[in-house]
């Protein structure tokens, strides 16, 4: 028998008072609790009960012995129970990972629902645009856009967003709008460069087939907000989701062009390790996101 059960014997006969009751409240023989407890007084090379025909007692040394079990079975007790909480309610830390650009300008303002309704969710949030790898480096979930290359991974769409070339009234004013793709190449293209530099845009043109186009490249950054900095300072124009523009499109700062073109639209994931239990707090947690943008039509701005 294992150490942990020969101290539940060992405290159940201190707390009885004897062999014989601790066997009816272990459900065991009486022979099977005197051989584990002398089994335990043989280990230990100390004798922790005091035996008399009337009753059972423990020894000075075993009442020092009973003390630290019923402490040491109290915490493994506590620790069970903190398990079987852990998968029935939604507790704990969650590690979250997602681009700088989504969110600082969305996923912070649309948690705060989130973390009131769950106060026992500790939310620990990575705002980085490079691509993590969520098991190794312990993340829970990551928000992401676009095409999703780990098989690996469990993926459930939240969102999505369009694409769209803008620039600012300034800039347009004088360099003058692009009335179709060609004319883009006479233009300050401002790159939005992730992991690898890239010197053209890859744009749909009318027959639906992907067009590499290479423009004026003064400025290359591998932020959006950055970017979006750019245009609206006149440096040039912008291919951007609709989740970083949008907000300067509603008050008049930069204006969409070309928009007779059908742009891509990308989707946006809530991506975790695949499992075949989901952990309650990750899974509040993307019922949330997915709920959230559904009131918005799914459609991020």
């Amino acid at each position: 028998m294992d150490r942990m059960a020969e101290m539940e014997i060992f405290v159940a006969v201190v707390d009885s008072g004897g062999f014989t009751e601790a066997a009816n409240k272990l459900r065991l023989s009486k022979s099977s609790v005197s051989k584990h407890i002398a089994s335990l007084e043989s280990r230990l090379g100390v004798t922790l009960l005091n035996r008399t025909t009337r009753n059972v007692s423990a020894t000075e040394i075993g009442i020092n012995y009973y003390q630290k079990c019923i402490k040491f079975l109290e915490e493994i007790q506590d620790a069970d129970l903190s398990v079987k909480a852990m998968q029935t309610e939604a507790q704990g830390i969650l590690r979250v990972s997602v681009s700088n650009d989504f969110g600082s300008n969305h996923l912070i303002n649309c948690i705060t629902p989130f973390i009131k309704a769950y106060p026992k969710i500790k939310i620990h949030m990575t705002l980085d645009n490079r691509f993590v790898d969520l098991v190794s480096e312990g993340f829970d979930l990551a928000v992401r856009i676009g095409n999703l290359s780990d098989s690996s991974m469990k993926a459930k769409k939240i969102a999505n967003t369009k694409l769209a070339i803008v620039g600012s009234r300034d800039y347009l004013a004088s360099n003058g709008i692009p009335k179709k793709i060609d004319d883009l190449s006479d233009h300050q293209l401002l790159n939005y460069s992730f992991e690898k530099s890239n010197n053209f845009w890859r744009i749909p043109g009318p027959d639906g087939e992907e067009r590499q186009i290479r423009g004026k490249d003064n400025l290359s950054v591998n932020d959006g907000k950055s970017l979006l900095m750019a245009a609206e300072a006149g440096l040039g124009l912008a291919y951007l989701p609709c989740f970083i523009y949008g907000e300067k499109i509603k008050d008049g700062s930069l204006q969409k062009i070309l928009t007779n073109i059908k742009f891509p639209e990308l989707g946006v994931y809530a991506v975790y390790p695949s499992s075949d239990y989901i952990p309650p707090k990750l899974r509040v947690f993307i019922d949330y996101l997915s709920s959230h943008f559904k009131k918005s039509g799914n459609e991020i701005w």
